[in-house]
């Protein structure tokens, strides 16, 4: 990996493979954000441990991460309400911490982790297509000044590519839906019409006689009009009626 770079070409190439594979079979956040965590701490210098934080009504949660580590440290400043992750995820800001021994910010938080055994870290904002909830992407280690200018890179470009992912995700479920409300809606039409032409051809009505007498029995049944229509179809009666 190149000092200021980030991750080389083939490298993002892979990363962008196994997000893909696993968007496009089945949508799943929490795989795509555990797969981010994982793809991040490959990329980044060793002894790193990564967690993602995703902002629910404001309230923190860690949604995946590569150890316990993280998860703990993350804990930590929840329950403090206080520390890098919490800044990254509620105002959208990339925040680095050198060395937590000498770091004034968030006393709570420093005294905790630097009990824990971590001295720097690495927090990037995490764009997901939510209902206004922010996130992060965070990167913790043991040693001070783990972060040079490439690290840096790749974290921010593993951010850029989670998002793009989640949104991509997002955007498959949104059209699979779709689809399956208009195949469920050309389901009963075609039963509908199926109805209507019985009826048609059984008591000479018009098409628009037709609807409104499948629409009739629907308001005094209580029954969707499809539903109707697939009982004519099926048994030859308009429930009901003779």
């Amino acid at each position: 990996m190149s000092e200021h770079e980030g991750p080389t070409p083939d490298l993002r190439l892979q990363v962008l493979e196994r997000l893909v594979g696993l968007v496009l079979p089945e949508p799943d956040l929490s795989s795509v954000l555990q797969t981010t965590a994982e793809l991040t701490a490959e990329i980044v210098p060793e002894h790193t441990d990564v967690s993602v934080t995703v902002l629910t009504d404001r309230r923190p949660a860690t949604v995946a991460s590569t150890g316990p580590l993280s998860r703990l440290l993350d804990e930590h400043q929840y329950a403090h309400d206080e520390g890098p992750c919490l800044v990254a995820a509620r105002d959208a800001e990339e925040v680095e911490v050198t060395d937590l021994r000498t770091d004034g910010r968030w006393p709570a938080y420093r005294a905790s982790a630097v009990d824990v055994g971590s001295l720097s870290s690495l927090s990037v904002p995490l764009v997901l297509p939510s209902d206004g909830g922010g996130a992060a992407l965070n990167v913790y280690a043991r040693e001070a000044g783990a972060f040079d200018a490439g690290s840096r890179a790749s974290v921010r470009w593993m951010a850029t590519t989670a998002g793009a992912a989640v949104a991509t995700a997002r955007a498959l479920d949104e059209a699979r839906r779709v689809a399956a409300e208009l195949e469920a809606a050309m389901a009963s039409r075609a039963v509908i019409e199926q109805a209507k032409g019985i009826l048609i051809e059984r008591h000479r009505l018009t098409p628009e006689q037709a609807f409104a007498r499948l629409a009739e029995v629907s308001m005094h049944t209580n029954r969707k009009v499809r539903d109707i229509a697939a009982d004519l179809v099926r048994t030859g009666e308009l429930p009901g009626r003779r």
